[in-house]
């Protein structure tokens, strides 16, 4: 089927600003494709060493297309955002940056990992493939209060979600915070694991095909949204492998869940810590397994066994 695309647009920010002009104004029901980079705007690309991750400048990281104004959208509405398509370009990384992610105490040294993506999958070593599932990292409105805010953690308005069911077929539901919307998108990632433990999943370049809705006078209170589920989990016919972590405190949970398949993966495995940190990042879910048994809660960590050939 042929989308009727009202707009391209490619012009990217890495601020959350209501004062940002719209680079386009749509009315409801139309469709928008936005071209995306990827998550370090050009610091990291293909052929560069791994040293690039020790100069990154966070002041540029999340380069997002938009924004999109969208006639008729005021605070108290809700804006709906369709995801119609999302296409990944030949190549991506994974980094483990020092002093970012789920276990920056444990891994001081950095570490780079460059993907081909061909026929949707990447090769992480022989025998172990990840099928691809691309989706947007940081998807958002312009906050209510002026000024401007960095898009590194998620917010009443969006932003750095990180959800990886936010796939092609699914639909967001944003509340509406300032005049117009002003909805932008970025951060699209190929693969993820529920968590991205170590900061950053197979981050490339992609296009992404969005129509937007208006729920006039619905309000939300944060972001919802409806998906197809994932395609990768359905198609999984050899179960998963599961480790755990317990503590009274939820993120310490993750952290342990997390260590024990580390352990897992170079036990059995030919894996590096490191290797072993980049391959949950991007295949293996956390999952709040309980939070109802004080004075500990339990999180488990699903490894996929289909990734392995």
């Amino acid at each position: 089927m042929t989308l009727d695309i009202k707009y391209r647009l490619h012009q990217t920010h890495c601020r959350w600003d209501n004062s940002l002009e719209p680079l386009a104004t749509v009315e409801p029901g139309e469709i928008v494709e936005l071209a995306t980079k990827e998550a370090s705007d050009g610091q990291i690309r293909p052929g560069c060493g791994t040293d690039a991750l020790n100069t990154l400048d966070f002041s540029v990281i999340h380069p997002i297309t938009g924004p999109v104004a969208v006639v008729g959208a005021q605070p108290g509405d809700t804006l709906e955002v369709e995801v119609l398509d999302i296409r990944a370009q030949e190549w991506g990384w994974t980094g483990i940056i020092p002093g970012f992610g789920l276990l920056a105490d444990e891994f001081a040294e950095p570490y780079l990992k460059l993907w081909d993506l061909q026929d949707g999958y990447a090769t992480f070593k022989p025998g172990i493939r990840i099928p691809l599932e691309p989706f947007c990292g940081v998807m958002g409105v312009a906050p209510a209060e002026p000024g401007s805010l960095d898009t590194i953690p998620p917010r009443l308005n969006g932003g750095n979600i990180d959800i990886k069911q936010l796939v092609k077929g699914s639909k967001l539901l944003l509340p509406v915070l300032y005049p117009g919307a002003l909805f932008s998108l970025g951060d699209t990632h190929a693969a993820q694991g529920d968590g991205e433990v170590c900061g950053t999943a197979i981050e490339g370049p992609m296009t992404v095909t969005v129509r937007f809705g208006l729920h006039k006078g619905v309000s939300i209170p944060e972001l919802q949204y409806t998906t197809p589920g994932s395609a990768v989990e359905k198609a999984n016919k050899k179960g998963y492998y599961v480790t755990t972590g317990h503590s009274p405190d939820l993120f310490e949970a993750a952290r342990k869940a997390t260590l024990h398949m580390i352990t897992h993966l170079t036990k059995h495995y030919d894996l590096t810590r490191h290797e072993a940190y980049a391959l949950c990042s991007v295949a293996v879910d956390l999952r709040v397994s309980e939070v109802v048994d004080a004075p500990n809660w339990l999180i488990s960590a699903f490894l996929p066994l289909d990734k392995f050939e």
